[in-house]
């Protein structure tokens, strides 16, 4: 229970860690614990980690948060499809990393469109024009975000595995 609650604390402070817009942790994060957490843990640790950092960055409305929390649980489902078949794994991170940001993108884009643009064709061209600058700090932050998670879990399993072998009498 100590290691979530430190994973989630992580994951909320680096929200506060001056970056540009939207290079945010949580939807790597979703993507890294549906691999390695039973189901549960990996809906919960990314919600619990984008709630606490929202009690104090601040909420904003309760659609474009429902599109914005259920995005990032996109990247659980992209989890459980590295986790069902290991083969061309990295090719797999890169792929639902880059997935799950443009769909991130999709929907909390066209949820922004009910609350500030016109409900028809040029309405939803502009929202998504206007959501273009925050696009890059979204890719960047789930591809840095998930490279990082996914690359010291395998340096130190790796390692762990290595120390074993020095232990063990020839």
């Amino acid at each position: 229970m100590i290691v979530y609650l430190l994973i989630i604390a992580i994951a909320a402070v680096s929200r506060f860690v001056p970056h540009i817009p939207n290079f945010a942790p949580i939807t790597a994060l979703a993507i890294f614990s549906a691999v390695y957490l039973p189901k549960k843990q990996a809906i919960v640790i990314p919600l619990a980690a984008r709630f606490v950092s929202d009690l104090f960055i601040g909420f904003f409305a309760w659609p474009l948060m429902l599109a914005v929390y259920a995005s990032h649980l996109l990247g659980v489902l992209f989890g459980l499809w590295i986790k069902r078949d290991s083969q061309n794994r990295w090719l797999k991170i890169f792929a639902s990393s880059l997935g799950a940001s443009l769909l991130f993108f999709a929907i909390t884009n066209f949820a922004f469109l009910y609350a500030q643009y016109p409900h028809n064709l040029s309405g939803i061209i502009q929202a998504y024009e206007a959501g273009l600058p925050f696009l890059r700090g979204t890719v960047l932050g789930d591809l840095t975000y998930s490279t990082a998670l996914f690359g010291a879990y395998g340096l130190v399993t790796s390692l762990a595995a290595s120390r074993q072998l020095v232990k063990k009498p020839l």
